[in-house]
């Protein structure tokens, strides 16, 4: 009959190192994770747009692009152009701000998913790692560090009883 060792009970080193680990990466918090998405795609999509643009306007070969590169089926290349130049300014300035955070990020998955059906299919690789930051912003929010949670907050306080 065999006895029981401390070695036999207690778990081995790897596994503790591992069991470690697992617990510091399981500690992350979301409101990091937020802020660390919503500026890094933020500035994927606000560069784009700064590529369309020639002083305050729309460039020409911003609008050329959309006529014979893109090809957006449904939508005159000028009007793309410039709601594309549009919206890759806007959401990336809300996301930063964290204001109307989950629409943004709805926004420019949307499209996101536009790029990646019509304009550059085998990009898949790239769009679905601006797809992970997008979905975890419009699923988890924004995170402690925006103007939606401070607005959140406020809405709270407001509506606590006895105040």
């Amino acid at each position: 009959m065999k006895t029981a060792t401390m070695s036999d009970s207690a778990p081995s080193f790897p596994r503790r190192l591992f069991d470690q680990a697992m617990r510091v990466l399981g500690g992350i918090p979301d409101d990091l994770i937020a802020v660390i998405a919503r500026l890094s795609i933020a500035a994927v999509f606000w560069r784009s747009g700064q590529t369309k643009l020639e002083g305050w306007s729309v460039s020409d070969s911003a609008v050329y692009l959309f006529e014979n590169e893109y090809r957006l089926p449904l939508i005159d290349p000028w009007l793309a152009a410039h709601l594309a130049a549009l919206a890759e300014h806007l959401f990336p300035v809300l996301l930063v701000i964290g204001l109307a955070s989950r629409f943004s990020a709805l926004a420019l998955l949307a499209m996101t998913l536009v790029i990646e059906i019509f304009v550059y299919p085998d990009a898949w690789p790239t769009h679905g790692t601006w797809a992970v930051c997008l979905l975890f912003i419009a699923a988890r929010g924004p995170g402690l560090f925006s103007i939606d949670a401070m607005i959140a907050r406020q809405a709270r306080n407001r509506h606590r009883p006895g105040s």
